[in-house]
C-alpha cells in the first residue's frame, strides 16, 4: 500500500505511528508477542466474531390468555398451524374427562387465537371433520386445510368454518382392498387416503402434498395432488436393503422455501428429504440418549422425529423438531443436519415441560408454539435471540 504523506497524519497520531515504527525496527519480538493478544481483543470487540449463537427460547407464562374462550376445556391437541397474520389454529380432539365438564364447557374442534393468545373463535362439527384431528395448513387467502388421521379424506374450509370448500377422498371410504378401515392398504394412484397424517401446499402452484399413513395398517406414502384435488404422483419413504423391516410411517410433512419436502420418518428416528418429484435427497438423523437405565422397560418407542417446523428467516436455517423420546424440542441446522441445541424442560406438567407434545408451529417473529396431546394445552416459547 502506498504510504500517505506525513501531512495527512494528525498531530495526535504521529507519536503513536512513530512508536509502532520503533517497535518494528527495534524490537520485533515484542510486536510478535503483542499481536495475538491484539487480535483476541479485536475478535471479542467485533460483533459476529465471537462464537456462533443459536436460537434461545423462554416460555411465555401468560400465553394463552385466560379465561380460555367461554370457559372452554380442551382435550388432546392433535395438531396446529399458524397463518400469515400469526394467528394460531388448534385442533382439539375433545377427549376430555367427563367430570371436568361440570366446571367447564367443551371447546370446539378448531380454535383460533390471535397473536396475543386471545380466542378469536371456535368452530367445527367433529362428525364432519373426522376422528383424530392431526394437522392443518392455512393458505394465504385464509382458507384452512384440516387432516383427520382416522379418515380417508382431507378437507378445506373457509377461515371461520362456515363453509366446506373442498373434500378430497370419500367420507367413510379408505384406500384399502375393500374400501374399509379393516382392509389392506393399496397406496393406489387415486385421490383417496388411508389414515392421512399431515399436509402442506406449494404456494407456487397450489399442489397439495399429503403424508398418507399415520399408523401401521394404513397407507405409507407421500401423495401429491393438484389444486383441484386431482391425483398427480406418489412415492414412499426411502429404504435400503438393510432397512426393509422398518415400518414406513410418514408422520409429518413440510415444504421448505427452496423446494424440498421434509418428511418425519418416525420409526427410523430421522427426517427424510425429497425433491418435489419424490427423488430421495438425504437422511437427517435425530438421536437421543435415555437419562434413566433401560433395563426392564421399553425405551425409545415414541420416536425422535415426530413433527417439525422451519425457522422463519429467508434461508430457513433451522429445523425445530419435536423429539418424543427426550420430550424436548431439538434445534437442527438445516444444512448440516447437526443438532445445535434443544429447549424445553423434558417430560412433566409444569411450565416449559411437555406431556406427549404433538404439534409445532413458528410465527413470523420466530416464536415457537408447542401443542400437547396428553398435556391438552398449548405453550408459547418466545425467541430471545437470533444470530
Amino acid at each position: 500500500m502506498k504510504q500517505l504523506p506525513q501531512r495527512h497524519l494528525s498531530t495526535e497520531a504521529q507519536p503513536i505511528t512513530a512508536y509502532i515504527r520503533h517497535l518494528v525496527l527495534a524490537n520485533k519480538v515484542i510486536l510478535v508477542l503483542f499481536l495475538p493478544m491484539a487480535l483476541l481483543i479485536i475478535a471479542l470487540a467485533v460483533p459476529g466474531a465471537s462464537a456462533q449463537q443459536y436460537p434461545q427460547f423462554e416460555v411465555d407464562p401468560l400465553y394463552p390468555e385466560l379465561p380460555f374462550g367461554d370457559k372452554w376445556l380442551t382435550g388432546g391437541i392433535g395438531g396446529m398451524c399458524i397463518d400469515s397474520h400469526d394467528h394460531v389454529y388448534l385442533l382439539n380432539r375433545q377427549n376430555v374427562v367427563a367430570d371436568d365438564l361440570d366446571g367447564s364447557k367443551l371447546a370446539p374442534p378448531v380454535i383460533e387465537l390471535d397473536p396475543e393468545g386471545r380466542v378469536v373463535r371456535g368452530w367445527g362439527d367433529p362428525d364432519i371433520l373426522g376422528g383424530r384431528l392431526h394437522d392443518c395448513h392455512v393458505e394465504s387467502n385464509g382458507n384452512i386445510w384440516i387432516v383427520a388421521a382416522a379418515t380417508g379424506y382431507i378437507q378445506k374450509w373457509t377461515n371461520d368454518g362456515s363453509e366446506l370448500l373442498m373434500q378430497i377422498g370419500e367420507s367413510g371410504g379408505y384406500d384399502s382392498s375393500d374400501g374399509s378401515r379393516q382392509g389392506s392398504p393399496l397406496n393406489s394412484d387415486r385421490a383417496q387416503f388411508f389414515l392421512p397424517g399431515s399436509i402442506d401446499v406449494d404456494p407456487a402452484n397450489g399442489d397439495i402434498y399429503v403424508a398418507d399413513g399415520e399408523l401401521p395398517g394404513g397407507n405409507a406414502r407421500i401423495a401429491v395432488l393438484n389444486s383441484q384435488g386431482e391425483f398427480l404422483r406418489q412415492w414412499q419413504l426411502n429404504r435400503t436393503a438393510s432397512e426393509v423391516e422398518l415400518t414406513p410411517l410418514p408422520h409429518c410433512l413440510r415444504l421448505s422455501a427452496d423446494g424440498f419436502i421434509y418428511v418425519c420418518d418416525r420409526e427410523a428416528d430421522r427426517i427424510q428429504v425429497f425433491d418435489k418429484l419424490g427423488n430421495f435427497v438425504r437422511n437427517i438423523a435425530v438421536s437421543f440418549e435415555p437419562l434413566s437405565p433401560t433395563e426392564n422397560r421399553v425405551s425409545g418407542s415414541r420416536g425422535t422425529a415426530v413433527v417439525l417446523a422451519f425457522s422463519p428467516d429467508q434461508a430457513q436455517r433451522y429445523l425445530y423438531v419435536i423429539n418424543q423420546n427426550s420430550v424436548m424440542i431439538d434445534v437442527l441446522d438445516r444444512e448440516t443436519g447437526e443438532r445445535v441445541s434443544s429447549f424445553g424442560e423434558g417430560p412433566g406438567r409444569y411450565r416449559a415441560q411437555f406431556t406427549l407434545p404433538h404439534g409445532i408451529g413458528v410465527d413470523s417473529k420466530g416464536n415457537v408454539y408447542i401443542a400437547e396431546q396428553e398435556g391438552r394445552r398449548l405453550q408459547k416459547f418466545n425467541l430471545l435471540n437470533m444470530n
